[in-house]
């Protein structure tokens, strides 16, 4: 989706644990400050128990669903947006997620603003988030021996 989000002029970062407990899979900021939460949903059987995406709607702007060009659309709410990316036979089971060149958002979703102060502590651990995945990225090994100093305290 990384991809895409870029495409459409977004920021993503994934796995996104939200205040709530529960984790986004994709969560994109765009340039008007507004937060995109994207769920991936890997079939028929994967939509139908998963009871917990409502959740999502209090920590974004919109939601959008991501499903691969066989997926029932049909079962997706109206109001929540969608994106359909085609999978190649071939390829990795999981691959598709990347968001490729083909990936295309067919649906935008329902917006829905939050509130300022929800937004604010959202952008702020968004920020955290991405600033401390940069750091693991550029000295992995500075940011273990960190983190176990730390916990050695």
């Amino acid at each position: 989706m990384a991809l895409l989000c870029l495409r459409l002029g977004w920021v993503s970062l994934a796995e996104v644990t939200l205040p709530s407990g529960r984790r986004a899979d994709i969560l994109a900021l765009r340039p008007d400050g507004g937060f995109v939460a994207i769920e991936i949903k890997s079939g028929r059987r994967d939509y139908l128990g998963d009871s917990k995406w409502p959740d999502y709607l209090d920590y974004a702007d919109t939601l959008l669903f991501a499903v691969d060009d066989a997926f029932p659309t049909d079962l997706l709410p109206a109001e929540v947006g969608l994106i359909v990316v085609p999978v190649d036979p071939g390829a990795d089971p999981g691959g598709w997620v990347g968001g490729g060149p083909e990936a295309a958002l067919l649906r935008p979703g329902t917006e829905r603003r939050l509130a300022p102060a929800r937004r604010r502590a959202l952008l702020l651990r968004y920020a955290q988030l991405a600033a401390q995945r940069l750091a693991e990225y550029q000295d992995p090994e500075g940011v273990t021996a960190l983190r176990a100093a730390l916990r050695l305290d």
